[in-house]
């Protein structure tokens, strides 16, 4: 066994004042016990939030604020999903179109919490763009060069980060992330 953590004494007397565990446990009940009267003498204070984190109250409501209409898409696109993989082989559409409904609702949180100066989602709002511009250009005008596709979404990607951050830092007040 190796040497215990604790220090000893180099004469081999002990100290005076918790000698035994008994006597130390005591000691620390003592201390707690008052420590807890002070307490109930003293009013309790709110705890203190960090600086510069806006709290769920700020958060900004939607148009639709008393009605919950983003979770419930949400709650619609995760039935979707679980319906899907409950079908087997045959769920892959219901999967999908559950992926893009809970996608979309999220999508929708991200922006308002983006525009308002909530918190900065500038990354998935610039990605976004980047899906949406390799999508346009793949399926409605019909490129089928996966270079062009994959530069027009890194193109799109890097203009929409950059305006999009800019937008944050004059909708917070001069930071560029939350």
């Amino acid at each position: 066994m190796g040497k215990r953590s604790r220090k000893r004494p180099s004469d081999g007397a002990r100290p005076s004042e918790g000698a035994t565990r008994a006597e130390r446990d005591a000691a620390r009940r003592e201390r707690a016990r008052q420590a807890r009267a002070g307490a109930a003498d003293t009013p309790a204070k709110p705890p203190r939030p960090r600086s510069g984190r806006p709290s769920l109250e700020e958060r900004p409501p939607p148009l639709w604020h008393p009605f919950p209409l983003t979770e419930l898409i949400i709650l619609a696109g995760i039935v979707l999903m679980a319906w899907g993989f409950l079908s087997g082989a045959d769920g892959s559409r219901k999967i999908a179109a559950g992926l893009a409904v809970a996608s979309i609702a999220g999508l929708e949180l991200s922006i308002r919490e983006h525009v308002t100066g909530f918190r900065s989602h500038t990354t998935l709002l610039a990605a976004a763009v980047g899906i949406a511009v390799i999508v346009a250009l793949g399926i409605g005008i019909g490129v089928k060069i996966l270079g062009v596709l994959l530069l027009s979404g890194a193109l799109a990607f890097a203009a929409a980060f950059y305006g999009l951050r800019e937008l944050f830092k004059r909708r917070s007040g001069g930071l560029s992330f939350r």
